[in-house]
């Protein structure tokens, strides 16, 4: 009898890159701390793509070799990127200006769960006595016209991040347009989570087993 090949989840690499695959030509994009920040590494340099950080950079490139850092060049994680040709340092106001004014086409968070109606919980597990600051994740998920989430489709012990309702403090309400996981793309729609696209392998049943929430084929 042959063994059961159990489906291979994304890496974070992989994960980054199936993101960097659907953002379309000249879309200006902000990317949060975490997996997102990896995508700016995976969009082709033929596409223009311009990645904003909201400490004051616009034109964020790929991270750089260890030995061609630039010491002052980072992004809001305090990660060291690269700036494309045409890039450039704005003060912080302006960079707030540009969120808040609804002029970013898409802007990429990671999370701690999203629930089925598209509100998102990323900045605090509730289980630190000090309180973590949310920095402009509020802003963003608010400002910018499109918030994707990529992030594990559960946690490290296997609870699931795809629920009915966020038991964490909330970022935004309905904020939510799509989901890249591990194991599946997932859009956000008036019915729930609409199942996009899985790895291969992966059966809905057994994404559904990993999930709080119904989900949804295309109609």
């Amino acid at each position: 009898m042959d063994a059961v090949v159990e489906p291979k989840p994304l890496n974070r690499t992989q994960m980054a890159a199936r993101v960097a695959a659907d953002i379309p030509e000249g879309w200006i994009v902000n990317l949060g701390i975490g997996i997102p920040t990896l995508v700016a590494d995976h969009v082709p340099e033929d596409r223009e793509v311009i990645f904003h950080s909201e400490n004051g950079v616009i034109g964020v490139g790929p991270a750089p070799a260890e030995d061609a850092r630039d010491p002052w060049l980072i992004n809001a994680g305090k990660q060291h990127v690269t700036l494309r040709t045409g890039g450039a340092y704005v003060h912080h106001a302006d960079s707030f200006a540009l969120i808040r004014g609804g002029h970013l086409d898409l802007c990429v968070l990671g999370a701690f769960e999203v629930a089925e109606n598209g509100d998102i919980a990323n900045w605090s597990t509730g289980a630190n006595e000090k309180a973590p600051a949310v920095g402009g994740a509020m802003d963003l998920a608010a400002g910018a016209r499109r918030l994707w989430v990529v992030m594990e489709h559960t946690t490290k012990d296997g609870r699931p991040r795809l629920v009915r309702r966020c038991s964490y403090p909330l970022t935004a309400l309905g904020a939510v347009k799509r989901i890249y996981t591990n194991l599946a793309v997932i859009d956000v729609e008036p019915r729930g989570f609409v199942v996009r696209e899985m790895i291969p392998g992966l059966t809905l049943e057994a994404l559904q087993a990993r999930s709080e929430a119904r989900l949804h084929l295309p109609a």
